[in-house]
């Protein structure tokens, strides 16, 4: 059988040439537009250093549209199989419309390694336990998730003080898991020493030490980014019980980007004690992100296929659950000319049902986050206001 139109043999898409000039058009057309309203948020300037951000992000969309997998028929039809049994299985459990059950609570882990090691020049220790996640019996997919067995250990930077102090923990973004980024991108020197909490950065299923050739998180195995978000608040909450077993009465919060946003937020939706979450960039539907940037065309297979998991997208949704977080303690920031997160679609609808806490738009795309003044400061300030850094 010959390879599909526009693969490479491999199930993978070819780029074609339009796909490869799209973030040049895209960015001109950013830098060439004229600010309008913009459904109440505020309007982000055509500069030149922006249109740039808006090719960089457009530049990661290719990249996924690029090696978005073709799959044959079968393929497509075994997909649309189990995802029907999944839709079934969660129905029956309720969870279709109760999510919260689908989230089960954790014991602390017992068996927590340390090494310690230096990065950026920074010492700290690399600790790892064993997630202990299982799709339960029956459930779709959990053979293969099980397969994965590079997986099955959760990794994590840590930077503690001697004394006992409150605890941030940083989560990282799509592509991430790797120190040296994640200690940047976090300004973890910063919030340790400058600001003086006790910070962890956990590494989020099928990234860094954690990848499994051929899996990806997100990616477009429906029931694979079920598991991979599942264990994510799994690990996370886990890793919560460690710290609150090694300091019962220190304060704990998030700090998020991006994945780790929605992460971040579906934690916050199920787990009790919280002082504060920083929700950065974050997503609010991850099954209506994957449709938006697959680039599918009407009558495409996968666009049917992605239209009948709405139901699974909208269960791991944060806009099916309410935060447990205090108000005091809800903080947001998006990009105005975010091309991987929309800002109106994503972030304000979560904003919204968040009850409005504190935002702030800085004027760039979702690779610029981290260059942006206004969200050091924002993210600071929410570490302050919630009182998880003391007032100096």
């Amino acid at each position: 059988m010959s390879a599909p139109e526009n693969t490479n043999g491999r199930g993978r898409r070819l780029a074609r040439p339009a796909d490869v000039t799209t973030p040049f058009v895209r960015a001109r057309q950013f830098l060439t537009s004229r600010p309008g309203d913009h459904d109440g948020l505020p309007v982000a300037r055509p500069t030149i250093a922006v249109a740039r951000e808006v090719f960089q992000d457009e530049l990661v969309l290719l990249g996924f549209r690029m090696f978005l997998p073709v799959g044959d028929v079968h393929a497509i039809d075994e997909a649309n199989r189990e995802i029907g049994a999944a839709l079934e299985y969660y129905a029956h459990h309720g969870w279709l419309d109760e999510p919260e059950g689908f989230f089960t609570s954790p014991p602390a882990p017992t068996d927590v390694t340390f090494q310690p090691v230096r990065i950026r020049g920074q010492a700290l220790d690399r600790i790892g336990f064993d997630s202990g996640y299982e799709p339960r019996p029956g459930e779709p997919g959990r053979e293969r998730w099980l397969s994965y067995t590079e997986d099955s250990r959760e990794h994590a930077l840590v930077m503690r003080h001697r004394e006992p102090r409150p605890w941030v923990i940083c989560v990282h973004g799509a592509l991430m898991g790797r120190g040296s980024v994640d200690l940047r991108l976090f300004r973890a020197r910063h919030l340790h020493q400058d600001l003086g909490l006790n910070v962890v950065l956990p590494v989020l299923p099928l990234h860094g030490p954690r990848r499994h050739k051929g899996a990806a998180f997100p990616g477009t195995d429906v029931l694979d980014d079920v598991h991979a978000t599942a264990q994510a608040v799994w690990d996370i909450r886990r890793l919560i019980a460690w710290i609150r077993s090694q300091e019962p009465e220190s304060a704990i919060g998030l700090n998020s980007m991006s994945l780790g946003g929605y992460i971040a937020s579906l934690v916050a939706s199920v787990e009790d004690g919280l002082t504060c979450a920083v929700l950065g960039v974050p997503v609010a539907n991850l099954i209506e992100v994957l449709g938006l940037h697959g680039g599918l065309r009407e009558g495409d297979p996968r666009h049917d296929m992605l239209t009948l998991a709405e139901p699974l997208g909208r269960m791991l949704s944060p806009l099916s659950m309410s935060s447990r977080v205090p108000m005091a303690g809800r903080f947001i920031y998006g990009g105005l000319a975010d091309r991987l997160v929309h800002p109106r679609d994503q972030v304000m609808r979560l904003w919204e049902h968040w009850d409005r806490p504190e935002i702030v738009w800085y004027p760039g795309a979702h690779t610029g986050f981290f260059r942006a003044r206004p969200v050091h400061d924002f993210i600071d300030d929410a570490l302050r206001q919630s009182g998880l850094v003391a007032a100096s």
